[in-house]
């Protein structure tokens, strides 16, 4: 076995060195050949969970590192080396006498550091510390997501809780990392491994639904894919045509997102037509001239076309993608592309490292992690690195066409503080696609968004939970943190307002609780805690409103509700939050909630609207879940 162990440690090295011959020169195959010589004599004798030679590991991710993300010699010295200085005698001194201070470097970020006292955990401050690479160069995230990439496909050999714990990172952080850089089919492997480690049964269930799926509808979809391919022959389209199966992750989360059952998710798979680069067009008119020849055979399902060529994702993939009606009735997705559209897909960030919105995403990630990290004191860090960078992006629009890139989710506070701070902080309304909407609404893909602003509104404490940015979270943090906190707590029974005979009992560890002397709740309480009451004064604040709702019954007449409206909104310069109304025999029931500063101006307003003409009651309403 032993022999055995051997012979696949020298065929995987020697597959390794075969595939970077093709593009390194002799030099640095000699030094790729010295960091393996190296790497097998400090592992020599350790072996993996499973029981192959430890080697086997680092050969691995040498491998992802220079056949899948295509790096140079360096970081491929440094995935041999990754563990050394971990796990074996070697300094990270000796590393760098031997192949210089850049391998030194990349060994260094990817080497977990041992602490007596970790700022947040180890594993949060092994992400942090590889995040902290960025400012450098982003090759050392390369390497620890290939290494992740290998321990995940061997973590059959772990223990239960050790595969919950590696998977949990994985879907948490790695995946959507790899997401954010383009590298699709890492970032996919990735997340159906970490499914299919923490969720076995869910994941083979779905792989059983996709093979019995595949095999129903196959001959449905080579019909089809024969046809496009006449078509495109016939018009001297030179492209090869690819059926894909959605990833059974990929299928859960549309089944949790939608509610539905497997059958009921669309677009299992999809059509992928793929065309040479060597061509005399653009690739943007290539794409147009293959949608004009199918949509003159199928019918185009309404909205369906998805441009991702002017207005790529800002992981960079590119794509013109629509929907198309079979002879089946079968409503197709169909991606068409270049070959090199498909590799940037596959490998992201580093299919071409000389482009320029790869150097500008880098440019923002520093920033934004600089940013995190100078306001953020505690583990909220790698959440906010998270909300910020690691989810599917949308692309909206200001009115005058500028591009703003949010995470799927965000809303229109999230856009207005993307803007400008000021925008943020004064939001009154949105208009989306010109439609007057909420400030909370999310936003999709394509929407033009307008911020209308009103200087006399301010940040309310529940907007931070209807924003998903970070800098939207952050600048509202920082402007509640500013709003003195009120000593006490109102009684949620008897809503008291100032003015109001109040009496306070304090709490166990909480603020003072404020209830009207004739709250059952306080009589009670004092009745059996009466070491607890205290006096209070609980004085007007003009910076303070407190929601109230009154009911009022009339008899009905010409003008009644506005007259009712004018009395509050104009003479008592009242904001109205809602007002429900019905009228049944010419009675009126009117339910008008609004806020004040006092009981004497809720009582004013009482007998203001009380002295309207026909008005029979007014009365205030208080119940708990009114919220007053």
């Amino acid at each position: 076995m032993e022999q055995d162990y051997e012979a696949m440690v020298a065929q995987s090295a020697e597959e390794l060195f075969q595939v970077m011959e093709t593009r390194i020169a002799p030099q640095g195959m000699e030094r790729i050949r010295d960091a393996y010589d190296l790497a097998y004599k400090a592992h020599k004798g350790q072996k993996r969970k499973g029981g192959q030679p430890y080697i086997i590991h680092p050969i691995a991710v040498a491998r992802i590192v220079g056949a899948d993300l295509n790096l140079g010699a360096n970081p491929v010295i440094a995935a041999l080396l990754h563990d050394v200085v971990e796990d074996t005698p070697v300094e990270l001194s000796d590393i760098e006498k031997r192949f210089g201070s850049d391998v030194a470097f990349l060994v260094k970020v990817v080497t977990k550091q041992k602490k007596q006292q970790y700022e947040m955990s180890k594993q949060l401050d092994n992400f942090k510390q590889m995040l902290d690479s960025v400012h450098y160069d982003i090759r050392a995230i390369l390497i620890k997501l290939a290494d992740r990439l290998n321990n995940m496909r061997t973590l059959d050999s772990m223990r239960p809780d050790k595969q919950m714990k590696i998977a949990g990172e994985t879907d948490y952080f790695y995946a959507p990392l790899a997401n954010r850089l383009g590298l699709y089919n890492i970032k996919t492997e990735l997340e159906n491994l970490s499914f299919q480690y923490r969720c076995p049964q869910e994941y083979n269930t779905i792989v059983e639904h996709l093979k019995a799926d595949e095999r129903e509808y196959s001959a449905r979809i080579k019909t089809f894919t024969d046809r496009i391919s006449i078509i495109l022959s016939q018009n001297d389209v030179s492209a090869r045509i690819l059926v894909k199966y959605r990833k059974p992750y990929s299928i859960w989360r549309k089944m949790m997102a939608s509610g539905a059952d497997f059958k009921h998710i669309d677009n299992r798979h999809y059509i992928h037509i793929v065309f040479p680069d060597n061509i005399s067009i653009s690739e943007k008119h290539m794409c147009l001239r293959i949608y004009s020849l199918l949509t003159d055979m199928f019918k185009e399902k309404p909205g369906s076309v998805d441009n991702l060529i002017d207005s790529p994702k800002e992981n960079g993939y590119q794509g013109f993608h629509v929907k198309l009606l079979s002879e089946h009735g079968d409503w197709e997705e169909v991606h068409i592309g270049s070959e090199r559209m498909l590799l940037k897909s596959q490998r992201g960030c580093v299919a071409d490292r000389g482009m320029d919105n790869i150097k500008k995403w880098i440019e923002k990630f520093k920033v934004v992690l600089q940013d995190i990290a100078f306001h953020t004191q505690d583990s909220g860090f790698i959440e906010n690195v998270v909300s910020s960078f690691y989810s599917d992006d949308i692309m909206v629009f200001t009115p005058k066409g500028r591009v703003v890139l949010l995470p799927k989710g965000s809303t229109a506070l999230d856009f207005a503080f993307e803007i400008h701070s000021h925008l943020g902080e004064h939001a009154q309304f949105a208009r989306i696609n010109g439609k007057l909407m909420s400030v909370k609404t999310e936003l999709h893909r394509g929407d033009c968004v307008e911020i209308g602003i009103n200087d006399s509104i301010h940040p309310e404490p529940d907007w931070i939970n209807h924003v998903l940015t970070y800098k939207a979270k952050r600048c509202l943090r920082n402007y509640i943190s500013h709003i003195p906190e009120q000593p006490y707590c109102r009684c949620e029974v008897c809503h008291p307002l100032p003015g109001d005979e109040v009496v306070g009992f304090i709490g166990h560890g909480k603020k003072t609780e404020i209830h009207k002397r004739n709250c059952p709740r306080a009589i009670s309480r004092a009745s059996q805690d009466g070491d607890s009451i205290v006096s209070i004064d609980f004085v007007e604040n003009p910076n303070i409103h407190y929601p109230v709702c009154v009911e009022i019954k009339a008899v009905d007449r010409h003008h009644l509700l506005s007259d009712i409206v004018d009395c509050i909104s104009n003479r008592l310069m009242l904001s109205i939050t809602s007002l429900e109304t019905y009228t049944i025999d010419q009675i009126v029931n009117c339910r008008i909630r609004f806020s004040v500063h006092s009981n004497n101006e809720l009582q004013q307003a009482i007998r203001y609207i009380d002295s309207i003409d026909n008005v029979e009651e007014v009365r205030r309403v208080l119940k708990p879940d009114n919220q007053q």
